[in-house]
């Protein structure tokens, strides 16, 4: 008897879904150019292809699937981190463990601006584009040192649960965590909850990870349908130096470090994190991919829970190098 045939992987059946978004995207915007709209009369009623599709269907299942990620998040970083935190046992270790993320963090995030800078200057992407802006803008000044610091602290962690303030709620589950760590036989009844609450939500995690595909599909073929080919052809040197720079600080900068550091190969590395990448690629949100680049660190890559639900969720929220 054959052997029964081997399910493709995640990163296959996400990348399946990437291409068929964006084949599907392009055909609907070669029946629907530059955002109209295609009328399929039958005979008892007509069907809108925008409405079916783009307004409907396609825009359903993408939003609800981002919804659905955004949803984990908070409570995700939360319980993973007051879990990290108990397990830690000696709390000096926090300050040891945050003060290398935090540089490490400031040390990558400073290579990649320069690095993207110096490509910028040498390829002037846009130069010669005449664009004229449909309204005004004016930034906001920037808050002070001392701003940024009292407002990590909540004064009401439920609302920053709601606001998805990742900051506070870092803040908040570093000191519920120790302070449950420091309560004896309380504290050990506790951190047996949030274990067994970490569990589910991660079971929860592999749910929602099994229809990524669909929900990327769905995702690029709504993006596909919606911007026009011309507009993807004017962007096309920008997303080109922007694509460069991406790829150099990911498969030259990490890995250096990588092996400088820990003299682990960056190859098999880059292997196993291939699902997060993908999946950071596809929605192109930081904070949806945690629960992928959490359940990716510890049980790929092996590395300790305690770590990983404290530098992963706070790598998100300050380290975002591709931004």
């Amino acid at each position: 008897m054959s052997p029964p045939a081997k399910k493709n992987s995640l990163t296959s059946r996400i990348v399946i879904g990437m291409v068929a978004g964006i084949l599907l995207g392009t055909f609907l915007q070669w029946l629907m150019p530059n955002g109209s709209d295609k009328v399929i009369s039958l005979y008892i009623f007509d069907i809108s292809l925008k409405g079916l599709f783009v307004d409907g269907i396609l825009e359903v299942i993408g939003q609800v699937f981002m919804a659905s990620l955004r949803m984990l998040v908070v409570p995700l970083v939360f319980v993973s981190l007051v879990c990290g935190v108990c397990s830690l046992k000696d709390t000096s270790k926090l300050g040891r463990i945050g003060g290398k993320a935090v540089a490490l963090y400031l040390a990558t995030t400073a290579v990649a601006i320069s690095f993207a800078i110096f490509v910028a200057l040498i390829v002037a992407p846009g130069e010669g584009v005449n664009m004229v802006a449909n309204s005004s803008f004016s930034g906001r000044e920037a808050p002070s040192l001392a701003q940024v610091i009292i407002q990590m602290f909540p004064t009401n962690p439920f609302a920053s649960f709601a606001q998805g303030n990742m900051l506070q709620v870092i803040v908040f589950a570093l000191l519920f965590g120790i302070a449950i760590a420091l309560s004896g036989k309380a504290g050990e009844r506790i951190a047996t909850l949030f274990e067994d609450l970490s569990e589910v939500i991660m079971r929860l995690v592999t749910i929602l990870m099994n229809i990524a595909p669909y929900g990327v599909f769905a995702l690029l073929a709504t993006l596909f349908t919606t911007v026009s080919l011309t507009t993807f052809g004017n962007l096309i040197e920008y997303f080109l130096v922007v694509f460069f720079v991406l790829v150099v600080h990911a498969l030259v900068t990490y890995p250096i470090i990588l092996k400088l550091f820990t003299g682990l190969n960056p190859l098999i590395f880059l292997k196993k994190m291939r699902d997060a990448a993908i999946f950071a690629f596809s929605t192109a949100s930081s904070n949806a991919t945690i629960p992928v680049t959490l359940e990716t660190a510890t049980k790929k890559m092996g590395v300790k829970n305690s770590i990983a639900s404290f530098t992963v969720p706070l790598g998100a929220t300050i380290n975002m190098d591709g931004t």
